[in-house]
C-alpha cells in the first residue's frame, strides 16, 4: 500500500459517505475539530443556514478551499473533510504542512442547495454564475471571505456528471474520474504568471493521479466567462484550481473518487511544501485530455422493436436521475435516447442479441422520458434499466 492509500484509508471521515452531504451531517464534524482549528460562521444563507469557515495552519502560504457552492456536488467535500481529518492528526506530515501553509477552507457554501439536492441555492440561483452580479448572500460571503484572506492559492471544488469520458485514438473511452481547469483571466485565454501557477500545480497532481488512474484525468473546456468564480478569482490574480469528482466503474455513491480528490489535494500540496513544482508545465497540462460528452450510464444494443408496424434492430440508452428521497439519493434510470447512438458509450453495456423489446404497457418500442422498465425478449426483465 502507498503512503497515499495508507493516509486515505487512515483517516478517512467515516461520517461521510454516499452522495446526499448537508448541513446536518457536516457540522458534528466541525464542533469536533478542537483548538487546532479556528471555526467561524461567515453569514447565513437565504433559509438562515450557517456558512461555516475552517482555518488551520500558521505558514505563510494561504491556502483558501471551498465546496459545495453547488448543493448537489459533495463528493469534494467528503474528500476535504478526508484531509481535515488528516491535518487534525499527529502524523509528522500534518504538522508540516500546518508550519508551512495556513488553510482557510468553507466547506459547504450553499447549504440550502445541499439539503434540497440543488445545483442552484433557494432562490434558484446558480452561485458559479454570480460573481460579478453578487446578488445571493453566499456569493457575497464567498467573495468577502476571498478578499480578506487574500490567498496565494484558491481550490474550487465540485462534481461532474457520468456523461463526461476520455479517448485516445480508437481505444474504448474511459470515464473522467478527476477533471482539472486552470480557468482563463481574459477572453484571449492567455497564460499570465498566474495562471502558470494553476497550470503548473495541475501538472504536479496529474502526475500523481496517473498512477493510480491512468487515463481517467481530464481537462475542461477553458473558454472564459467572468460570471464564473474561478475565472474572476484567476482574474484577480490568484491562482486557481477548479476540481472535479467524476465516475469511476461501478463507483455512482463516489466512494471511490473521494479518494483520488484526496490524493490529488495531498500530493499537490506535497510538492508546494517540498518546491518541487516543476515550472513551465504548459505542454503537459494542455496535454491532458479535454472532457468529452460521450457516456451514457446504459446502453442496450441490438434490439428489436416494432414502430408502427414497422421492425427494426437499434440501440437505445438510459440515463440515471439523482432523486432526493428520505434524506437519501436514489438513482432512477430513464430512457434517453434510441438510434444508432455512434460515438457514445455506456459505462454499462448490453448485448441483447435481437431480441423484442416489450415496455411494460405492452408497447413495442421504448419512449424517450419513460422509465427504464421493460423485457427483452420473452425471460429477461429489466427494472430501472439493469437486468433482474
Amino acid at each position: 500500500m502507498t503512503l497515499l492509500e495508507t493516509l486515505f484509508t487512515t483517516y478517512k471521515e467515516s461520517a461521510l459517505h454516499g452522495r446526499y452531504i448537508t448541513l446536518e451531517h457536516i457540522e458534528p464534524i466541525i464542533q469536533s475539530l478542537g483548538n487546532n482549528f479556528e471555526v467561524g460562521v461567515l453569514g447565513r444563507s437565504v433559509l438562515d443556514k450557517p456558512v461555516y469557515s475552517i482555518k488551520t495552519g500558521t505558514g505563510t502560504t494561504r491556502i483558501f478551499i471551498w465546496s459545495q457552492m453547488h448543493g448537489n456536488e459533495g463528493t469534494t467535500t467528503k474528500a476535504v473533510f478526508d484531509f481535515i481529518h488528516f491535518l487534525k492528526s499527529e502524523e509528522a506530515l500534518a504538522a508540516a504542512f500546518k508550519q508551512h501553509f495556513t488553510f482557510y477552507i468553507l466547506p459547504m457554501v450553499n447549504p440550502d442547495g445541499a439539503e434540497l439536492y440543488t445545483r442552484e441555492n433557494a432562490n434558484n440561483v446558480d452561485l458559479n454564475r454570480d460573481s460579478v452580479n453578487l446578488s445571493q448572500p453566499e456569493s457575497r460571503i464567498l467573495r468577502q471571505a476571498f478578499e480578506d484572506y487574500k490567498p496565494h492559492f484558491a481550490y474550487n471544488m465540485h462534481d461532474q456528471r457520468t456523461i463526461f469520458g476520455l479517448q485516445e485514438g480508437n481505444e474504448r473511452p474511459k470515464p473522467a474520474t478527476v477533471s482539472f481547469l486552470a480557468p482563463s483571466y481574459n477572453e484571449e485565454r492567455e497564460i499570465n504568471p498566474c495562471r502558470r501557477q494553476a497550470i503548473d500545480l495541475i501538472a504536479a497532481m496529474n502526475q500523481t493521479l496517473q498512477q493510480y488512474i491512468p487515463g481517467q484525468v481530464g481537462r475542461f473546456d477553458d473558454s472564459f466567462n467572468i460570471n464564473c468564480i474561478g475565472d474572476m478569482f484567476q482574474s484577480l490574480g490568484v491562482p486557481t484550481v477548479l476540481f472535479e469528482a467524476g465516475h469511476y466503474e461501478n463507483d455512482y455513491e463516489r466512494e471511490e473518487t473521494r479518494k483520488f480528490i484526496f490524493f490529488a489535494l495531498f500530493s499537490g500540496f506535497h510538492k508546494i511544501y517540498e518546491n518541487d513544482i516543476v515550472v513551465n508545465e504548459k505542454d503537459e497540462y494542455f496535454n491532458i485530455p479535454q472532457n468529452k460528452i460521450i457516456f451514457y450510464d446504459v446502453i442496450l444494443k441490438k434490439v428489436k422493436i416494432n414502430y408502427e408496424n414497422k421492425e427494426k434492430i437499434t440501440n437505445f440508452a438510459s440515463q440515471y436521475k439523482e432523486v432526493l428521497f428520505e434524506k437519501s439519493v436514489i438513482f432512477r434510470a430513464f430512457i434517453r435516447e434510441i438510434g444508432n447512438l455512434d460515438g457514445f458509450y455506456g459505462h454499462v453495456e448490453i448485448d441483447c442479441g435481437q431480441a423484442e423489446f416489450t415496455s411494460h404497457d405492452g408497447a413495442k418500442f421504448p419512449k424517450i422520458d419513460e422509465k427504464a422498465d421493460f423485457s427483452i425478449g420473452d425471460s429477461k426483465n429489466f427494472v430501472n434499466g439493469l437486468p433482474v
